[in-house]
This record gives structure tokens, C-alpha cells and sequence, in this order.
């Protein structure tokens, strides 16, 4: 409690809010509100870390993770899987077969995985289709072929959305890139069924494709299972009756792979004019 002596002799007693009060009003009488400078922002400071040391963790790890730095990793991604499928040769399947080690439900499975991984690391679909067919003959060669086909579409649809998209898509100034962008985003089953039973575009630039674009993840990975069916199967039938190239399977089987190539051709021949004219 304060007291202050009034005029006529008594005290009067003043609580300290009031007391407060009347200082911040004097203070603001004196220094004005036009020359009022605000309080420096205190940092906040971590337990057991140095502020410099904390500014300089988090300035690294947004740079760690901004979209260009991302983009990197998935680049160095890209470039150590399609080195290593360089060093692994997957193309000696075709020649000599499947690990004797390895059967039934297992080595399924293993193909499986494995089929998966090299259409991320860029090997054509194609010749780990016709391996399928080799090794498991036509309809278990069909399944392991599919469902490798939308593992090895899934992941490099994760792997672009993730680390590529954010820094790519500023990037589509181009009339035609917009285009794309804007047929992916807006249809994105219909192009992505498209894209997989006409194969005039590679697998996995498909698949980057779409991840940079704004399709969601269920058309993408439906129409991607849609759409192999037909091409797939028959290059599993092909390599299947590689043995017999004259019997009417294996010629079926080659005019299924040719006559989609030709119209897909045709198609993307016409829709040329269609996507620099927007």
C-alpha cells in the first residue's frame, strides 16, 4: 500500500494498479505516441542450445528441404537406379531364365518386386514383360507383369509428387506443357488409360508426368491397371511361345503388340496440332 499526503493533511491510500496507471499515462505524456519505439523481439531460446546454433539448424533444414533440393534427390535417385540396372543386366533373364534356387509362390514374388524396381530405374516394359511370359509362362506371367507394372507406376508416381512436384510446375510455361498439364489434371483417367493402351509414350515418362501433375492417386493407379492389360498380356503370350514363333498364339500375340503401336502413333500424330493450338 501506498500513501500520499492530500491538502487537507489526511492520506489517502492509492492501490497499485491505479499507481500503475497514472506512471504509464505520465510516460506517455513525456515521450509522446508518435516517438513510442516498439520492444525488440526476444528469440526464444531452446534448453541446451545456443541461439546461433538453433538459427542455423533451422535455416538448414528448410534449405534441406525446399523443392529444389528435393528435385536433386530424386534426380541422384533416378541416376544410381538406372546405374545399377546398367551393372545387374536384367536382360539376362531372357537368355538364361530364372534362378534355379528360386520357385513357386517365391519366386513370384521376388519377380514381382523386382519388376517393380526396374520401371523406376528405366527399363522398358517390354522386355520384363516378355521375361515374365519366359520364365512363369502366359497367365502367371500376365499377373506378376500387372501387378509389378502398378508397383513400379506407384512408386514413381510417390517419388515425383513428392520430391519433383513442387519444383517442376512453375516450370510449365509452354503452351503445349500447359496443355498436358491441364488434360492430366482435368481427365486424369482417361489420358492415363489412354497413355497405357496406346504405348506411343514411355512408361515411366508417364508416370512422371502425372505425378507433376494434379491427378489424384486412385485414377492414376486404376487407369495404369486398365490400360497394361491388353499390351502386357500380350507380350507375356509372346515371350511365353518365343519357343514356337510360327504358332497362331505367338503370331497373335505379335499383332496385338503391333497394331495398338500403330494407332497409337496415329493418335498422337493427330493431337499434335490439337495441344500447340491451345
Amino acid at each position: 500500500m501506498l500513501d500520499a499526503t492530500t491538502r487537507s493533511g489526511g492520506t489517502a491510500t492509492a492501490t497499485p494498479q491505479a499507481t500503475a496507471t497514472e506512471f504509464a499515462v505520465a510516460a506517455d505524456l513525456v515521450v509522446g505516441p508518435e516517438t513510442a519505439v516498439a520492444a525488440p523481439a526476444v528469440p526464444i531460446a531452446v534448453p541446451g542450445v545456443p541461439a546461433a546454433r538453433a538459427g542455423t539448424s533451422s535455416r538448414f533444414v528448410r534449405a534441406l528441404l525446399s523443392p529444389w533440393s528435393r528435385l536433386s534427390l530424386l534426380v541422384v535417385l533416378l541416376a544410381a537406379a538406372a546405374s545399377s540396372v546398367l551393372l545387374f543386366d536384367p536382360q539376362r533373364l531372357l537368355a538364361d531364365g530364372w534362378p534355379p534356387q528360386l520357385g513357386g509362390a517365391a519366386a513370384a514374388l521376388v519377380f514381382t518386386v523386382a519388376y517393380g524396381l526396374c520401371t523406376v530405374a528405366f527399363v522398358p516394359r517390354p522386355l520384363l514383360n516378355l521375361a515374365a511370359g519366359a520364365v512363369f509362362g502366359s497367365q502367371l506371367g500376365l499377373g506378376t507383369a500387372l501387378v509389378g507394372t502398378v508397383l513400379g507406376a506407384g512408386a514413381a508416381f510417390g517419388l515425383g509428387r513428392l520430391l519433383g512436384q513442387d519444383a517442376l510446375r512453375p516450370l510449365l510455361r509452354a503452351r503445349w506443357l500447359k496443355a498436358a498439364d491441364g488434360q492430366l489434371s482435368r481427365h486424369g483417367f482417361r489420358s492415363m488409360m489412354v497413355a497405357r493402351l496406346f504405348p506411343g509414350v514411355p512408361f515411366w515418362a508417364a508416370n512422371y508426368c502425372a505425378a507433376v501433375s494434379r491427378m489424384g492417386w486412385l485414377p492414376f493407379l486404376v487407369a495404369t491397371a486398365l490400360g497394361s492389360i491388353p499390351n502386357t498380356a500380350a507380350y507375356a503370350v509372346a515371350g511365353a511361345r518365343a519357343s514356337s514363333p510360327t504358332s497362331p498364339a505367338f503370331l497373335i500375340a505379335m499383332a496385338l503388340i503391333t497394331v495398338p503401336a500403330l494407332a497409337g502413333t496415329v493418335v498422337a500424330w493427330r493431337k499434335r496440332h490439337h495441344l500447340r493450338g491451345r
